[in-house]
């Protein structure tokens, strides 16, 4: 009988373990629909994986300057979808945008008007400079009116055209999604800040992404070669700390491209470089970008692969074969 009870107790158990283990989720839902949307990202930032490297490791390092553009069709999950209603998936420049109402800090770019480097010393943007200074952006209507329709244009509220407005009573931020569909359509380009160095303790080169700004749609605009850099530097709405962002790019997903069971975050396609960029500058004694030497197609071109082919080559070079 004992023996009965202890064949029977073990059933029971394996039977309670079998279940705990295989907590089995249906692909169809009651309806019959796929069952494709999950919130198994919604605590992801807390879980966010953070290589501290060694200074004393880090033995070579060279910072480069990246442009991605929206355009290019490896990039297309980043530009799409361009409506801001959509319940399941936001584009890259809507997850800032609420990242920014969320109040993370955005920072200026430096004040000489030919660097496009980021300005961190000096402090973020305060809450009420960043709807005024920073995401005053000329919708697509505006940019569009004529000078006979100046008085029509003199009844718009600015506040129309901000994207992000602040609540100075509630002392909160708020997204304006009444120009957003104007502006994130003509939102295709991105500068990224990046860093490539070697760790001697993992013996390998790594590549992080330091700092992302969105570009001002339409700003470069001059013919004159020598202004490119100007024009680049106005362009730039803000810098974001990359590492502050990840936390918003890792709860939102990015939208499916021929396969709608892949799911991907916004964090995981940086980290993994499923992106494609073209290289406008790199850290140098000079402190100058490729436009500020380069003026032709075939100047910039050449300066690019040659940026690109020493990133490639110096890992290879440390060893002997």
């Amino acid at each position: 009988m004992i023996k009965k009870l202890s064949i029977l107790a073990c059933l029971v158990l394996g039977a309670l373990t079998i279940k705990a283990q295989h907590n089995v989720t249906s692909f169809f839902d009651e309806m019959g629909m796929a069952n494709i949307r999950t919130d198994e990202y919604s605590q992801a930032h807390d879980t966010i994986v953070m290589v501290n490297h060694r200074i004393d490791d880090v033995i070579w390092s060279r910072v480069v300057y990246r442009i991605i553009d929206m355009r290019y069709r490896q990039n297309y999950q980043l530009y799409f979808p361009v409506n801001q209603d959509d319940e399941n998936y936001s584009n890259l420049f809507k997850v800032i945008i609420e990242a920014v109402v969320d109040g993370m800090d955005v920072y200026p770019v430096t004040m000489s008007e030919k660097s496009i480097k980021p300005d961190f010393q000096n402090g973020p943007y305060s809450r009420v400079q960043v709807p005024k200074d920073v995401f005053r952006i000329e919708t697509f209507e505006e940019k569009n009116r004529s000078h006979a329709d100046d008085e029509t244009y003199d009844d718009i509220s600015q506040s129309n055209a901000m994207l992000v407005n602040y609540d100075s009573i509630n002392d909160i931020m708020k997204p304006n999604y009444f120009s957003f569909q104007s502006v994130v359509k003509n939102q295709v380009k991105y500068m990224i800040q990046e860093i490539v160095f070697f760790d001697k303790h993992t013996s390998r080169l790594h590549t992080k992404i330091m700092a992302i700004a969105p570009l001002h749609p339409d700003k470069i605009t001059q013919n004159d070669s020598t202004k490119v850099m100007e024009a680049l530097h106005e362009s730039i709405v803000c810098w974001i700390p990359f590492d502050e962002l990840r936390p918003y790019l890792a709860m939102q997903y990015i939208i499916p491209n021929r396969n709608e069971t892949k799911r991907v975050t916004y964090d995981e396609f940086f980290q993994k470089r499923l992106f494609t960029s073209y290289i406008v500058g790199e850290g140098n004694m000079y402190n100058r970008m490729i436009p500020d030497y380069e003026k032709s197609y075939e100047g910039i071109k050449k300066e690019q692969e040659r940026i690109a082919t020493e990133l490639l080559n110096f890992e290879q070079d440390l060893w002997e074969y």
